[in-house]
C-alpha cells in the first residue's frame, strides 16, 4: 500500500505532458523572438550602409560639378587671354566665384556634421535679436529666391524681442531652412520665413508652397544620410545634410524642431522653438 508521501509525489503523466510542451513552446518562442531581432537588426544595418553609400556617391557627385566648372572656366580663360570678350570672361569668373562657394558651403556642412556626431561642437550663447536674425536671413537668402523667381517674405509677429543663443548658428538655422525652402519651391511659388514670442519660447516659421514631403518620409527628414528621393536630390543639389544640422544646433539650444506636409506637392512647414533663455542658465538658477 502507497504511503501518503509518495501520494503527494506521484504526477499525472498527462501534467508532465503537458509542462514539457509549454517549456519546449517557450523556447522557441523565445529563439523566434531572437530571431526576429536579429534580422531587424540585420535589415537596419543594411539599410544603414546603402544610406551612407548613397550619400557618398552624391557627396562625389556634388564636389565633381563645381570642380568641372571651375577647372573648365578656368581652362578657357587661360587660353582665351586678352582676345577673349569682356563679358565672356566676367562670366567665367562669376562662375568660378560661384562654384568655390558652393564647395565652400558642401565642405563646411560635412565639417560641422563631423563636429556634432564627435560632440566637439560648442555654442558662444549671447543675447541675439530675433527681428535681426530674421531679416538677415531675408537679405541672405533673396538673391537666389529671386534668380529663381520664388517670393521671399518675412512674417514677424508683434515684437519676438531678444533670445539667449548663439547668434551665428542661430542665423544658420534659419538660412538652412529658408535656402531648404527656395531649393525645393518651383518658380512662382512663396517661402515665409516667420517669427513670434510664445510664454516661454520663441517660435521660428519656415513655410513654403514647394515640393511637399511624402508622408512616409516625414519622420526621417531630419536624418544623416537620408534623402527622400536620390533623383530628386541631385536635381535639386545639396547633400541633404542642411535640415540634420538644423535638429542638432536647435536641440543643442534646448530647443525642438518639427515638420509637417500634407504631402507631395503640397508645400511644407518647419518649426522652430527655442528657449528664451539657455539651458545652461536656467540650471544656474537657485
Amino acid at each position: 500500500m502507497a504511503s501518503p508521501s509518495n501520494k503527494a509525489v506521484s504526477q499525472n503523466p498527462s501534467t508532465i505532458s503537458s509542462r514539457r510542451i509549454g517549456i519546449v513552446s517557450a523556447l522557441l518562442a523565445r529563439e523566434r523572438q531572437a530571431r526576429a531581432e536579429a534580422e531587424d537588426a540585420r535589415a537596419r544595418a543594411e539599410a544603414a550602409s546603402r544610406a551612407k553609400d548613397e550619400f557618398l556617391a552624391t557627396v562625389s557627385h556634388e564636389l565633381r560639378n563645381p570642380l568641372n566648372a571651375i577647372l573648365g572656366w578656368s581652362r578657357l580663360l587661360q587660353e582665351g587671354g586678352e582676345e577673349l570678350p569682356v563679358e565672356r570672361r566676367r562670366k567665367g569668373l562669376e562662375v568660378i566665384a560661384r562654384s568655390a562657394c558652393a564647395q565652400v558651403q558642401l565642405v563646411d556642412d560635412m565639417l560641422d556634421v563631423a563636429r556634432i556626431v564627435s560632440g566637439k561642437l560648442r555654442l558662444s550663447m549671447g543675447k541675439v535679436n530675433v527681428r535681426t536674425a530674421v531679416e538677415s536671413c531675408v537679405d541672405t537668402v533673396q538673391s537666389a529666391a529671386s534668380a529663381k523667381g520664388v517670393v521671399l517674405e518675412a512674417e514677424i509677429c508683434g515684437e519676438p524681442g531678444d533670445i539667449v543663443a548663439d547668434g551665428a548658428r542661430l542665423q544658420q538655422i534659419l538660412w538652412n531652412l529658408a535656402a531648404n525652402a527656395v531649393k525645393f519651391t518651383p518658380p512662382g511659388g512663396v517661402v515665409t520665413i516667420g517669427a513670434q514670442r510664445g510664454r516661454n519660447a520663441v517660435i521660428l516659421r519656415v513655410q513654403d508652397t514647394g515640393d511637399g514631403i511624402a508622408p512616409e518620409f516625414l519622420p526621417f527628414v531630419f536624418d544623416r544620410f537620408r534623402q527622400a528621393d536620390g533623383g530628386a536630390a541631385r536635381a535639386h543639389g545639396g547633400l541633404g545634410l542642411g535640415l540634420a544640422i538644423v535638429r542638432h544646433l536647435t536641440e543643442l539650444h534646448g530647443g525642438t524642431v518639427a515638420a509637417w506636409s500634407k504631402g507631395l506637392g503640397a508645400g511644407a512647414l518647419f518649426t522652430v522653438q527655442l528657449p528664451l533663455r539657455s539651458p545652461v542658465d536656467r540650471e544656474s538658477e537657485p
